[in-house]
This record gives C-alpha cells, structure tokens and sequence, in this order.
C-alpha cells in the first residue's frame, strides 16, 4: 500500500482537490511542516482526520530517502539533567518536523553497540549520542560508516571527527573552587567523574589547576574516582571524613553525587552550609529545592540540547559542512550548601 492508497481509498489527491491545494501543500501539511501556514495546517489536518487518511511515513521515506526521525542514544536519563537534555532536544526536532528515537545503555560499551546498532536499523535521518565511558572512534564507526550524520552532546570521544555540543566542564570546575577556595578552604575533595570520560577527565583538569595558581599541593587522598549516583557521593564523604587530615569542602561531579554527599554528612552528624561545603554540578531543577539549596555549576544543558538539535539538523542538510563545537561557558549559582571556613 503506498502513501496514496490508504483507508478507503482517500489520497493526497482527494485531499488536495477538497481544499484546493497542491498534492505537495497537503504532504508538508500532514507532516507539520514549518513552511505551510498554520491555518492551511489546520484544514489539512482535520480534513484528513474527518476522512480517517493516515499518513504513510515508511511509503514517503522510500520516496525522499529521509525518515524525518533523529535517533537520541544516552548512557542515562535517571540522572535528572539528562531528562532535560533530553527534552529540549525533543522540542527543538518537533519544531521542525522531526521524531526522536530513544536508546539507552548506562555505561556499558557492549549495551551501546548493541543500541546503535539497533536504531541504525531504522534508518534515522540522524543521531544525537552522548557516549558511554570508554568509547573510542573505533565504537562510533557502526554509525558514521553507515554515512549516518552524529553529534556529540555533553561528553566527546577524543579524535572523534563530529560536531559537538556541550559546557566548558574545566571552567566550570574552576569556578566551582575559586568559591571553595574564597570561603577560606584548602582541604577541597573531588568527588566523582574518571579519565574514560572527557567530562570527568576536564572537570579533574580544572580541579587540578585552579588549586596550583593558588600554591595548593594536589592530594590524591582527596579524589574519589568514580560514576556520577547518590551513592557514591554518599559513600565518599563518609570515607573522606576518616581521613587524619579530612578535607572540609568538596566539589563534586554532579549534583546527584552532591545530594548523596549532603545525606552522608547528616548521617555522620555534619551538616552541608554549617560545618562542610559541597558544589555540585549540573543545576538540575532538584538543587534549587534541596535543603539547604545547593551551590552548583548551572551547565546551560537546555541551551545544549537545543544546539545539539541544532547542529544535527545543518549536518543533515550538508553532510561535508565543516565540523563545529558549539562549548557553552558555565556559571555559579551559589545557594546555601557552602559557608566560610569554621
């Protein structure tokens, strides 16, 4: 059954002559298309739902060689700032006529074969990725031989060849210690993120730094390495207490491990803002309603998401574009969850 021969028999064409349009005006109509009125939009569409037309997505396809569908595949969505991530992507593709594909793998390099794989099958205009630790160019070729155009959102593979778009995650570390280190502390624990991630390894960069312009010794004692989850910020400062020099400030990988952090110090009699300061990093819209608030690196993830939309929808219109990194700058949001050195 072709595009033209759905229920009873009713056609772009039957369509076309009731309203006195072209065949094209309705097929661009029937897909929301920018580039028709929302008004002749509007009498398209309930005219086709008056006569039970339904829209054959995969008979057009054929016919354009474009599915009008952008594959997303994310290495997580429980994490609150991906959602966001995620819907600001979905908002920007419907805009312009496009259906998202969602695939998910946590942190697992065989999962996310497995998932390109499987939505390379759909044949998706495009692909958004935000890739598992560990990828390497060699992970990414089951898409980019397939001559499937890729964006990179929120962490990169080094060398990758593809556009990108995320935060300054080093300058974001850097402001997040320059408030530490302004408040009077010097005993600053990391907590969260690894080198197999570029997050991790420029947010450990911008630690790292920002403590050696201030005559700072780095202390590996203070560093947790790990993935970004309540438990392990919740873990970790519990451990880093123990310490024979503990510190008394910690910044951390994100705010979920920041939320677990401020837990493990109310379980160890200490309280975030009073007698220990944490950072986050993401401002998820959860900081902001923590008690107390949490102090947090705002990563403009919205602003992300849309660009990443963005850059995927010129990719797909000009394959041999030159490749761009769209690097957001990063702020501080300071709330309740640092306080001077007692």
């Amino acid at each position: 059954m072709t595009e033209g021969q759905e229920r009873g028999r009713v056609t772009l064409q039957v369509i076309a002559d009731k309203l006195s349009l072209s065949t094209a005006t309705v097929s661009l109509a029937l897909r929301d298309s920018a580039v028709v009125a929302e008004s002749t939009k509007q009498r398209v569409q309930e005219l086709a739902r008056e006569l039970g037309y339904v829209y054959n997505r995969s008979a057009a396809s054929l016919r354009t060689a474009r599915t009008n569908i952008i594959a997303v595949a994310f290495h997580d969505i429980t994490n609150p700032y991906f959602t966001e991530l995620l819907s600001t992507i979905e908002d920007t593709a419907s805009r312009n006529g496009l259906t998202i594909l969602l695939g998910t793998y946590a942190e697992s390099l065989e999962k996310q074969n497995k998932v390109f794989a499987t939505l390379r099958e759909y044949r998706p205009d495009g692909m958004i990725i935000c890739p598992a630790g560990g990828t390497t160019v060699a992970n990414l070729r089951i898409l980019t031989s397939a001559g499937i155009p890729v964006v990179q959102v929120s962490r990169e593979v080094p060398d990758a060849p593809l556009d990108f778009a995320g935060s300054d995650d080093a300058r974001g570390m850097e402001l997040a210690v320059e408030h530490l280190l302004a408040l009077g502390h010097r005993r600053i624990a990391l907590i969260g993120g690894n080198e197999l991630i570029s997050t991790g390894h420029n947010r450990r960069i911008g630690y790292r730094n920002t403590l050696a312009r201030h005559g700072i010794r780095f202390d590996p004692a203070l560093v947790v390495e790990g993935f970004g989850t309540r438990e392990l910020g919740f873990r970790s400062v519990q451990s880093l207490l123990g310490l024979h020099d503990p510190p008394t400030a910690a910044v951390c990988f994100n705010d979920l491990v920041a939320f677990g952090a401020m837990l493990g110090l109310r379980h160890a009699g200490r309280e975030a803002g009073v007698d220990f300061s944490v950072v986050g990093c993401d401002d998820v819209a959860e900081a902001a309603q923590w008690y107390p608030a949490l102090t947090t690196v705002h990563n403009r993830q919205l602003e992300m998401g849309q660009s990443a939309a963005e850059l995927l929808i010129r990719r797909i219109a000009s394959p041999q574009a030159e490749v761009r990194r769209v690097l957001l700058e990063p702020r501080l949001v300071v709330r309740n969850s640092t306080c001077p050195l007692r």
